[in-house]
Order: C-alpha cells, then sequence, then structure tokens
C-alpha cells in the first residue's frame, strides 16, 4: 500500500475502439509483476473490464483502474473507453491524468478517435507517449503509420525504436540508443525544433552528448512538446518492456502539497451492492481523511466513511488518500461525477461535446416501471450527461450519443437491474435562448400570491457555450435564514428551483446561455413587522413561487430555439470529392475548407446534427468504403422557419405564469 512518501504516476492507456489498449493494460501489469498472467480481452478475464457487459461485448465501457509498483513510483492505469459513444467518460479522466499513453494499431493506424484523443490530450497539455500496437499483424506498416502520425496527429515525434518481422508472432522492437549515429542524428533535429540550445549545436556541426540528449527528450516530453513513438505487440509482449521502462524516465510524477486544503476531483461514481455510493477521486492537494468533512460544489458537503486503494490486485482500505493518490471514498451520498472537492478548486470546465439525441425510455412488463426509474437514477450518478427526465407521457428519457451508448444503457438495465427495457427511436435535443433581458416578481400578501414568499428574478442573454449561471442581488436581510441556515444555501435552493424549470422552455426545450439573477427575496413570520407579518414563510412557499417567476420572466425574455451544429471532417478519395460535396450541398452544410491530405482529399463542413446519420450511411457508397468521417461538436444555431416542441410533461399544470 501507498505510503506518504510514495510518489504517484497517474497514467491514462486511450485509443480507437480495438486498438488494443486494454490487453496493453494487462501486459503492464503483468510485466511489472502486478498479475501472474495478463488476461485476455476474448475469453473475458481483464481486469479492468470487470463489468460483464464488457466482458460479452469485449470493449471497455467505463474507466477502471489498476496499479503497480514500478522504479519507486506508484503508476495508477486509468483504462477508459474506445468508442466515441462514451467519448464523456475519457474527457472526465483526462483532467486527473500525469501522463498518456495513446494506442495505435500498425495495420490500422490513424482512426477517426485517434485524432479526437490526441486534440485532447493535446489541449489539456498531458505529456503522451505514443504505441503502436499489433505489429505482429498481417499488413502492419510501422513507417506508415508514422507518416500518418506526422501528418494527421502532430509532427512532433521521435521514433525510439525500430521493428524487425513485423507481420509474424516473431515480431520484435528494438529499441534505438543515444550512441546509435543515425538516431543522434533524427533526435538532435527533432528536439531543436523546440531548444536554441540544441538547435545551435546542429548548425555549429557539434555533436550533442547522449546524455544531453535523453535528457532533453525526456524534459521535452514532460512539457507536452515531443511524443516518443514506441511500437510492439500487447498481445505477444514485444515492445511493452520498453515502453514500461519508459514511462519512469519521460513522464512526470504527481506533486502537491500533503498538508493544508484538500483538493481532489472526483471522475467516477459507482453503486456499491448495497446501492451505496463510491467516489473515484484523484487527490491534487492535502490528505483525505475517513470520517474528515469534504466540501462539494453548491454547498453540499459529506464524510467518506472509508478510503481505498488499488494494490495486489484488488481494493484494500487505506487511512489516508495523499497528493497524486487515485482512491475509492464511500459515504459520500451528495458526491456527483465531475465534483471539485475542496474549496480551493474552480468548477471543471468540460471539454466534451453535450449528447445531441434523446430517446424516451418505456419497460417490457408495466409493473417495471418504478425499477426503471430508480435504475436510471442510478445510472445518472455514474453518467449524469445520460439528463433523465420525463417526457409529456410521464415515461423516463434519456440524453445519448450514439446508437452503442444506447444499447448498453438497456443491456445494463437488464443484466443490473433486471429490467427489460425498450427505447423509442432517438431525436435532436434542442436548446433554447432568451432573446433579450426578462424580469418578474411575486410579493407576498399581495392577491396574486396565495404563497409566504417573495421572489423576484432578471432573465438575461449569455455567451452561447456558457450555460446557466445563478447570481443572487438581493438583500441577505430579506432571506429566510431561519429555514436554510445561511444565505448560501437559501441561494443554492432557488437556483435549484430555477434551473428546474429552465429544464422547459416556452417550446419545451432547456433553456441555456443565460444569467439569472435573484433581484427580491421577501419571507414572513408570525410576529414580524407589520410589512411582512403573517404566517410563518415555509420552504414550500418557496419551491411553488420560483418556478413561476422563473416562467414569467422568461416569457418577457422570449426565447429562440436553436439545433445542434457539428463539424464535420471527411477524408476521400480525390475521385469522389465532387460527389460528396454534391451531397453536403442537399444536406445543407456550409463548406469551412478543402485541401490534400496524402493519397486522399480533406473536405470541412459544418453540418446540423439531424442529417448526421444519413451523411454517414450514405459515406461508404459514395466513396467505395474509403471515406472517414470525423465530427465534433460545434455549438448550436437558431432554427430557421417553425420551431420543433417539445411537451413539458406535467402539462399546463407545470408551465403556468400564475400562482393562482
Amino acid at each position: 500500500m501507498p505510503s506518504a512518501s510514495t510518489r504517484f504516476l497517474n497514467l491514462g492507456i486511450l485509443a480507437h475502439v480495438d486498438a488494443g489498449k486494454t490487453t496493453l493494460t494487462e501486459r503492464l501489469l503483468h510485466l511489472a509483476g502486478a498479475i501472474d498472467e495478463p488476461g485476455s480481452v476474448d475469453s473475458g478475464t481483464t481486469h479492468t473490464d470487470d463489468l460483464a457487459l464488457e466482458r460479452q461485448r469485449g470493449i471497455t465501457i467505463r474507466s477502471a483502474v489498476v496499479s503497480f509498483d514500478w522504479d519507486g513510483r506508484r503508476v495508477n492505469v486509468v483504462d477508459t473507453p474506445g468508442h466515441p459513444d462514451f467519448i464523456a467518460e475519457v474527457e472526465r479522466v483526462l483532467g486527473i491524468l500525469d501522463g498518456a499513453v495513446l494506442v495505435l494499431s500498425a495495420v490500422e493506424g490513424v482512426q477517426p478517435q485517434t485524432r479526437i484523443l490526441m486534440r485532447a490530450l493535446q489541449r489539456l497539455h498531458v505529456p503522451t507517449l505514443l504505441f503502436v500496437n499489433k505489429i505482429d499483424r498481417v499488413g502492419a506498416d510501422l513507417d506508415r503509420v508514422v507518416a500518418a502520425i506526422r501528418s494527421r496527429l502532430t509532427p512532433d515525434v521521435l521514433v525510439m525504436g525500430g521493428v524487425r518481422r513485423t507481420g509474424s508472432r516473431a515480431a520484435g522492437f528494438r529499441p534505438y540508443h543515444g550512441e546509435d549515429p543515425a538516431f543522434a542524428e533524427r533526435a538532435t533535429t527533432t528536439l531543436a525544433e523546440h531548444d536554441d540550445g540544441v538547435l545551435g549545436a546542429y548548425l555549429d556541426g557539434t555533436a550533442v552528448p547522449a546524455g544531453d540528449l535523453r535528457a532533453d527528450i525526456a524534459a521535452q516530453t514532460r512539457a507536452g512538446l515531443l511524443h516518443p513513438v514506441f511500437a510492439g505487440s500487447a498481445a505477444t509482449g514485444a515492445g511493452v518492456g520498453e515502453l514500461l521502462s519508459s514511462l519512469a524516465t519521460l513522464l512526470p510524477v504527481a506533486s502537491g502539497p500533503a498538508d493544508g486544503a484538500v483538493s481532489a476531483r472526483v471522475f467516477k461514481v459507482e453503486r456499491g451492492p448495497g446501492g451505496d455510493k463510491i467516489a473515484y477521486l484523484r487527490v491534487s492537494s492535502g490528505t483525505v481523511r475517513p470520517r474528515q468533512r469534504l466540501e462539494l460544489p453548491g454547498g453540499r458537503s459529506g464524510k467518506a466513511s472509508s478510503l481505498q486503494t488499488y494494490g495486489d490486485g484488488g481494493w484494500a482500505p487505506v487511512d489516508s488518500l495523499g497528493p497524486g493518490a487515485i482512491g475509492r471514498a464511500r459515504g459520500l451520498s451528495a458526491v456527483r461525477v465531475g465534483d471539485a472537492v475542496g474549496e480551493s478548486q474552480d468548477p471543471a470546465e468540460p471539454h466534451f461535446p453535450p449528447p445531441t439525441l434523446e430517446a424516451a425510455v418505456d419497460t417490457v412488463r408495466p409493473e417495471d416501471g418504478p425499477a426503471l426509474r430508480t435504475a436510471l437514477t442510478q445510472l445518472a450518478d455514474q453518467d449524469p450527461l445520460i439528463n433523465v427526465h420525463l417526457d409529456a407521457a410521464g415515461q423516463p428519457t434519456v440524453s445519448l450519443y450514439g446508437r452503442v451508448q444506447q444499447e448498453v444503457l438497456e443491456a445494463t438495465l437488464a443484466d443490473e437491474y433486471g429490467v427489460e427495457a425498450r427505447f423509442a427511436d432517438a431525436a435532436v435535443l434542442h436548446i433554447e435562448r432568451p432573446r433579450r433581458a426578462g424580469a418578474a416578481v411575486e410579493r407576498l400578501n399581495t392577491p396574486g400570491n396565495p404563497y409566504q414568499a417573495t421572489v423576484g428574478l432578471r432573465i438575461e442573454p449569455a455567451a452561447p457555450g456558457s450555460g446557466v449561471r445563478f447570481v443572487v442581488a438581493a438583500a441577505a436581510r430579506d432571506m429566510p435564514l431561519y429555514l436554510y441556515g445561511n444565505v448560501t444555501r437559501f441561494a443554492a435552493t432557488i437556483e435549484q428551483h430555477v434551473r428546474d424549470a429552465l429544464a422547459y422552455g416556452l417550446d419545451g426545450w432547456p433553456v441555456t446561455d443565460c444569467v439569472v439573477t435573484l433581484v427580491e427575496a421577501g419571507y414572513s413570520v408570525a410576529d414580524g413587522p407589520p410589512s411582512k407579518r403573517g404566517p410563518t414563510s415555509t420552504a414550500r412557499d418557496y419551491r411553488k413561487v420560483a418556478p413561476v417567476v422563473c416562467r414569467q420572466a422568461l416569457r418577457r425574455a422570449g426565447t429562440q430555439v436553436c439545433e445542434p451544429v457539428l463539424r464535420v471532417s471527411l477524408e476521400v478519395p480525390d475521385s469522389d470529392v465532387a460527389a460528396v460535396q454534391t451531397v453536403l450541398g442537399r444536406m445543407g452544410a456550409g463548406l469551412t475548407g478543402q485541401w490534400p491530405a496524402g493519397p486522399m482529399a480533406r473536405i470541412d463542413a459544418r453540418l446540423v446534427a439531424a442529417r448526421l446519420h444519413a451523411l454517414q450511411h450514405q459515406l461508404p457508397d459514395l466513396t467505395g468504403g474509403e471515406g472517414l468521417l470525423e465530427y465534433r461538436f460545434d455549438g448550436y444555431q437558431p432554427v430557421h422557419g417553425r420551431p420543433p416542441r417539445r411537451a413539458h410533461p406535467g402539462g399546463d399544470a407545470h408551465t403556468a405564469e400564475s400562482l393562482t
């Protein structure tokens, strides 16, 4: 088990689906002595894919943590999903990493998800090594893959060795050494791109000592300026030992003070056998101990009843989690995925796109309705972006990234909860934005307000992509602190009422990109001053009044329905460019660029999300199966013409703008 002096390396293993990252994780564990034999994805014996569904499908669905000790470090390996439907799960992990290994196939090379992952790693400045896997497969070609890496991922790479007998079980990897003149030449020219000292030596014709080359390779890798490339086969173990040895020399260890305020991040939440929440967190600074009060966002807090870290093949109890540690905490009933733990941390800003689809979920057996709602609520703790709510018919509805995620949810409900569910066809999820500022107020002791609460709200447009921000401008003396204890808790309660009301705008879609300000508040007590005397205000009064005032303010502000837009990038044969452009034009896409991409042509365009499935379906026929499509969320744009409407699940009573 780790001690207070343990040095940690939190390592992410990332890849396009089927590139072999889970097999690589198993091989690393075996070589480090953490397990006797590497598990197999095909036989369902891996240590990270512990869900039954993951073993059945042979894919990673949820991030998992395993650990091993190597060269004086505790390496926490985080295995992440490879399918794009689970990109949110991947990006939640990226923010807790010290370094990463991006795995590519020596046959398929750079694939669409590879490029998405590399961009995310570069954006977050995560030091990254590249491992070209499957050199034992027929069709493996390291030179071709490296050329694709340079042209499609980054030119800042340095190949750390050569391969032999590729395409056979005897395929191997031979690392280069600084004393090798050819490698020293390549390393010097590569390092000179970011090091003036090396550049000067190169121009002067002075050889850089091998030790200095190694030190500079490590420094530039840790700074995210260089990406060393290794190759091998996770299945046979070729090249994996060289990669393992380089983890300690090329990637940084975690750092942070052990004393002072706690700062940590929750990147995963799951349920224990008894239904209790288990929070996975990475500690950045301070020390977390059992029964210590931990502050969570929005005025929430909790105490961890117990702590665990991974070691010796399983999770074991520990007395504390120090800086750099990844552990599990039980007992935090209010915790949510993505929570910042401790007052010193700023809220996480997600970079992953929001889901653009939603689908209603029903049960095959009507009597399973309550169990379905309970199960979905628990699954939302693990992935809040599924955004469980009720549709107009009272059925649960979830937000989705794609078909695979829907199939996984369906199988999870059946396997883990015993609920046989069926999903309606997914529809595109729109949003609403305020057109202008609007304000409203309902005051207590007035004819139109039967409740003992005064609430005044102002809604104003905000920058696209900014979400909903809640601001308090009302005086503290006008808040019923006897109900909530302090201003923060009162404000958090009103904010939650407002956010619930904004889940359905004037046309039924979620309202976002706005600032909501609490401009007025008031309460009454039985023995209060004459202007406020009356029945004592209760929490129920504010729960009734706040949504109605929010609705009134929103009506005065007006809303614009917007649809999700994607930025798509296609690589197609030159001979098929005209046909692809014609189809994009019919779909209303706006072309943003076109240029050569090696033997192919690249076309960039903006496309409404509703057309994506049709484009994915037509592309193979248009390009003879050679076209590649990559896309990312690019915001929302106003809907032209009559906007689509979504009914409120509560009917007119829940969209009323009057309290009487």
